[in-house]
């Protein structure tokens, strides 16, 4: 192999390096720069003394934090949802429910 050849080579994998090197770099900084962010807005929110806006801020985080959790489910397919009804009517055949009334009461407690 040729002294050209070998330098080419070593420097593809030396760029390689360190473009693997830099793609880390910025990944860890996006990490601290959310941090930072979270830590700024929660200092922020402390200084707050309006409460309109604190209840504006706590709507927001509930409907936003819905709307994920929506986002991420999942349909259950036409197989799981027959499972699972197979499921409830053995539960039923065999005496394993509870009326709504006796849920309430055990939770009213």
């Amino acid at each position: 192999m040729s002294t050209a050849h070998t330098q080419t080579v070593g420097s593809k994998q030396l760029n390689s390096e360190i473009a693997i090197e830099f793609v880390n770099l910025i990944k860890s900084s996006v990490k601290m720069d959310l941090q930072t962010r979270k830590i700024s807005f929660i200092q922020e929110f402390l200084r707050l003394t309006n409460e309109d806006i604190i209840s504006s801020l706590e709507k927001v985080l509930s409907k936003r934090k819905a709307e994920a959790y929506e986002q991420s489910m999942k349909p259950m397919s036409v197989d799981q949802l027959n499972k699972e009804i197979d499921k409830a009517l053995e539960d039923s055949k065999e005496n394993r429910v509870i009326s709504a009334s006796e849920l309430k009461a055990k939770y009213k407690k």
